[in-house]
């Protein structure tokens, strides 16, 4: 059963309990399986009504479906029984025997014997097993508890006996919704529309169809039968895009309690008697009313509310409204994107075809590169006619790692630079792209690889490798494509798009086919953009009349969820907007730039900074939130800041006079801008990043500064857990114990967690197969020396481990063992799926020797390495392997020949080699800067040539020796874990401090029981910056974030 179709059943559920169709609705929990409701199957049992209760029991278990489904059933039977017996009734108690109690005869004999002996008794109290037997009442009470505890061993029942918390007559308020929507695309709206059935689509006729709709009134009466009167829906004023007025809820036709939580108050009005008509002018009156219909509206999600509460000054606080800096530019600022891991700088497209970077935090511009075309002759015949001195930059985008940056020109061109911190911007490659302009790029990984995806006035999509080749073409759309977006959910990618005739479409990667077509809101040009957790999707489009509709869509389903008001008519152009946070809405209109809450309608507020706006400004949030870049009308940008922004900015200057900034030119010496950002030297003195102010680190030391969950039914002191690792969905932790016990907990989605993702605000659920089959290693008896290791694949579909034995493929769905091979000696000690085909398995083992299996097979073994494996880590980009040992050496390989590239070192500060140790890799986003953790030091490698950039060494408050280390999603921290029980988070280009966690924040036992508990590993959530979990020494695992609207670091 799907969830919506099970969440439709509980609607439908709460509508017959409302009604009081008692009946009916307990026909549906049997039918359909959705609900069993544990407070009427107690009434059942207290009242004596045993054939009932084990009638409306059969209908979720069967008798045979587990042990407690056998028992409770039995325990039931049983009691009848007894009462029979009780009464006197011997007649009774023998047709139950017969017919009841028979049946358990085949699984416990003695049992049944005992029960008939019963029989033969003048009173069965005299067994002594039943002689505590008082009164009918008591034991029927006694029963019921037993039953409950049962009802909660039971995996089917214990699922099924809490309803999801649903807000009064849901039902209704949907219909309410759905009815309201469709009145609101209406072409022709009525002040007091009229709706007399919700069989077909609500729309108010024109004009002209008005006539034809009173054509029952012109036409002979015969036989006529009066048609009853209908209720109304009532929708108060015209549904315009105005901030001032706005749609209200319209009256319901259905019976019962009208109101929900925030929602107008609905009252039921009644419309005047149609004049009588015969059956067939009513068929052909019906007939014509869907002919004429002039708007065809999609079934509708969940609409928001028009009556909201007030929305908090936190949210306010989030939102940045303080003009911090304005920079000019030079040229109409057409295009906008803050870099996704260093939130400061700025990718900046121009009308004249410029494209700049910007640095928000010290005001300047980093460096421009004007338009030209690099390479004429492989262009089109069409466009070298052309030859165009200058083209209008439509957009510009960086790589989900920020090694790319895209650039889409307004005719056939898009431009691919590759990138390196701060001011590496170097052509990569050009590409005619479409015939006509390129209204939209973006970013896509399908099949591992990182691509490019246009879309164009061709009517196409294409999808283009790093090569410039073409790799997809999605053909169907019968106008100009104007916005393109990739996205993926539970590793299935897609792409959504727009074209300008309002068509919404969905399209799979795996055979380029279309999924879902829809309408936008207004048909009309759309742009698209998904939250920043990826959960939610929007939208905003502008008619040629000029009406905008910013909507929020289910993207299951493509239906629109709710539409936002607050939009004067008349906007010439498209509108542009972003959001942050997954918390708010930001929209460039009007010269001004106004924000919503993602869950209200209604306008949150509105700023024209300072004025200089535009009628439709350019805008973009950095991934922080916490800066908004907005376009001037003199060919400039201002920056807006909250105060958490200003504080990353460094405080705000008195004189905001616009800054007119030259092109930096680099000397010899470092820059300030590089100094900023702590470059580092190749001076080996330098390398050591002792300059850290402890006045600059944040200190976490109380728990009530951080949100922290710990598992339930963790691995346990015995059973330490040695390896984590999330679901790649970032829904589920999977945990490695030292006795080869794997433990899985998950995170579903819920009314305080509605994303589903793993969170330390919620508990999650220990995963547990229905058949209590647990994922368990082959382990050896000393297995005190075994080295457990862990991955799971790319679709979190396998996981393969191995602690000290035979290596085993789990399927994480099935919960089974798939297959095992490679028995020792030598046991395995790394394992590692390939990133790019999850068919190919790196395994490193305890002699030193790598094997590489591909489909099951060896196809090479690697050997170079003195002591055993501990890191196996892969860059596509580089087509690099690095793997570490346990004698502090590093190795890279070439990926396509298996051939040794490179081997080094770990270097200590007063020369020398660093001590024997595990020392485990890890690579960045970007795939070239290399996180090596060894006891001793942290330290970042150039993976490209091997060679060391920086290192950090214990000192001051994290003096302890480093067990575990890894950098956070986006690439931006590093967080490490001390044997100490700090934790430290450093930032990833200087390691420098930035964050102390103190163990005192996260353990919660008493001192003498905590002193010696501390972070064995750590691992980052793959979507959340901020998450990260620890398996500890004392054998828990903990979940970290910081505490809500809050981070690690400034």
């Amino acid at each position: 059963m799907s969830a919506l179709y099970k969440e439709l059943l509980l609607l439908v559920h709460q509508y017959l309990d409302e009604e009081g169709l008692k009946q009916t609705m307990r026909m549906l929990e049997k039918e359909s399986g959705v609900f069993f409701d544990l407070k009427y199957f107690e009434e059942k049992i207290l009242a004596g009504e045993f054939d009932e209760s084990e009638k409306y029991l059969s209908a979720f278990i069967n008798i045979t479906d587990s042990p407690s489904s056998m028992k409770m059933f039995f325990e039931i039977r049983k009691q009848k029984y007894l009462e029979a017996l009780d009464r006197g009734d011997k007649t009774t108690a023998v047709e139950i025997l017969v017919k009841d109690l028979k049946i358990f005869s085949t699984y416990n004999n003695d049992l049944y014997n005992k029960i008939i002996n019963l029989i033969t008794l003048d009173n069965f109290r005299e067994n002594v097993e039943l002689s505590h037997y008082r009164d009918v009442k008591s034991i029927r009470k006694t029963l019921m508890e037993e039953l409950k505890n049962m009802i909660d061993m039971n995996l089917v029942l214990k699922k099924k006996i809490m309803l999801p918390s649903l807000s009064s007559s849901r039902l209704r308020y949907l219909v309410n919704q759905g009815l309201n929507w469709q009145h609101h695309l209406c072409k022709y709206p009525k002040e007091n529309p009229e709706v007399t059935t919700l069989l077909i689509d609500h729309t108010c006729p024109s004009p002209q169809q008005m006539l034809l709709l009173q054509m029952p009134t012109m036409l002979p009466a015969t036989d006529s039968v009066p048609l009853p009167p209908a209720p109304a829906w009532m929708v108060n004023g015209n549904p315009s895009s105005s901030s001032q007025s706005h749609a209200t809820l319209a009256a319901s036709s259905l019976p019962g309690p009208s109101n929900q939580g925030s929602i107008s108050k609905l009252s039921l009005t009644m419309n005047a008697p149609l004049p009588p008509m015969d059956r067939q002018s009513n068929d052909r009156v019906q007939q014509l009313r869907r002919f004429l219909a002039a708007e065809s509206v999609e079934e509708a999600g969940q609409v928001a509310s028009t009556v909201t509460p007030q929305p908090t000054t936190r949210l306010f606080d989030e939102i940045p409204q303080t003009v911090v800096w304005e920079l000019n530019q030079g040229s109409t600022v057409k295009t906008m994107e803050f870099h996704p891991t260093i939130h400061s700088i700025l990718a900046v497209g121009c009308e004249n075809g410029e494209i700049s970077l910007w640095d928000a935090r010290i005001k300047e511009k980093l460096i421009a590169k004007s338009f030209n075309i690099w390479n004429l002759s492989k262009c089109s015949v069409e466009f070298q006619a052309a030859n165009p001195q200058e083209l209008s930059v439509i957009r510009v985008a960086w790589s989900p790692d920020a090694s790319y940056i895209g650039v889409a020109f307004a005719k056939h061109l898009i431009h691919l630079y590759s990138y390196q911190f701060p001011k590496g911007v170097h052509q990569h490659l050009e590409i005619d792209a479409h015939d006509g302009g390129v209204n939209d790029l973006a970013f896509s990984v399908p099949k591992n690889q990182l691509c490019v995806v246009t879309c164009g006035d061709d009517k196409l999509i294409k999808v283009w490798d790093l090569n410039g080749d073409k790799i997809f073409s999605f053909e169907g759309h019968v106008a100009p494509v104007c916005s393109v977006l990739p996205h993926s959910k539970r590793n299935i990618k897609f792409l959504i798009s727009t074209s300008i005739d309002g068509k919404f479409r969905v399209w799979l990667y795996e055979n380029e086919s279309l999924q879902v077509e829809c309408d936008t809101p207004g048909k009309c040009s759309t742009s698209l953009l998904y939250s920043a957790d990826g959960t939610r999707l929007f939208s905003c489009g502008t008619t040629t009349e000029g009406d905008c509709f910013l909507a929020e869509w289910d993207d299951n389903v493509g239906v629109v969820k709710r539409i936002y008001s607050g939009f004067r008519s008349n906007s010439a152009g498209m509108v542009q907007f972003d959001t942050a946070k997954s918390r708010y809405l930001a929209v460039g209109v009007d010269n001004q730039i106004k924000f919503w809450d993602v869950d209200i309608i209604n306008v949150l507020t509105s700023t024209d900074v300072d004025g200089g706006l535009p009628s439709l400004p350019r805008l973009t949030f950095n991934k922080e939130g916490n800066l908004l870049a907005v376009s001037t009308v003199d060919g400039g940008f201002k920056v807006l800041a909250n105060v958490n922004g200003i504080k990353f900015l460094g405080g705000i200057e008195s004189n905001k006079e616009p800054i007119d900034v030259k092109v930096c030119i680099c000397h010899s010496s470092l820059s300030s801008m590089e100094d900023m950002f702590a470059i580092a030297s190749s001076d080996e003195n330098n390398r050591n990043s002792d300059d850290t102010n402890s006045n600059d680190v944040k200190e976490i030391t109380l728990p009530v500064q951080c949100q922290v969950v710990t598992m339930p039914e963790t691995v346990g002191p015995s059973n330490k857990a040695i390896r984590l690792v999330y679901t790649n969905d970032g829904d589920g932790l999977l945990a490695l114990g030292s006795k080869g016990i794997q433990k899985l907990w998950k995170w579903k989605p819920t009314r305080l967690n509605r994303s589903g993702k793993a969170t330390a605000s919620v508990a999650p659920e220990h995963w547990t197969p229905k058949t209590d089959v647990f994922l368990k290693n082959d382990v050896p008896d000393n297995s005190d020396s075994a080295i457990p290791c862990l991955d799971i694949s790319n679709n979190d579909f396998y996981a393969m481990s191995s602690c000290g034995g035979i290596v085993s493929l789990f399927n994480m769905v099935k919960f089974k063992i798939m297959a095992e091979f490679l028995p020792p000696p030598p046991a395995p000690t790394f394992l590692a799926f390939n990133p790019v085909d999850n068919n190919i398995v790196v395994i490193g083992r305890e002699d030193a020797e790598i094997d590489i299996f591909m489909h099951s097979k060896l196809v090479e073994k690697l050997r170079g390495h003195q002591k055993h494996i501990t890191g196996i880590v892969f860059s596509p980009r580089l087509n690099t392997m690095v793997t570490s040992d346990a004698d502090a050496q590093l190795f890279s390989w070439c990926t396509t020949t298996w051939v040794k590239k490179k081997q080094v070192s770990i270097r200590m500060p007063g020369g020398g080699n660093a001590p024997a140790g595990d020392t485990k890799v890890q690579f960045r986003i970007d795939q070239v800067k290399l996180l090596v953790c060894h006891e001793t030091q942290i330290a970042i490698y150039d993976a490209s040539n091997m060679e060391l950039i920086r290192w950090w060494l214990p000192q001051g408050g994290l003096s302890g020796a480093i067990s575990s280390a890894t950098y956070c999603c986006h690439g931006e921290v590093i967080y490490a874990a001390f044997t100490d029980g700090n934790i430290g988070i450093f930032s990833a280009d200087n390691l420098i401090l930035r964050c102390r966690i103190s163990s005192s924040s996260y353990l919660f036992q008493t001192p003498s029981n905590s002193q010696n508990v501390y972070p064995l590993f750590i691992t980052r959530h793959p979507q959340d910056r901020y998450q990260f979990a620890i398996g500890l020494s004392d054998g828990s695992v903990t979940i970290m974030e910081p505490k809500k609207y809050e981070a690690w670091w400034w």
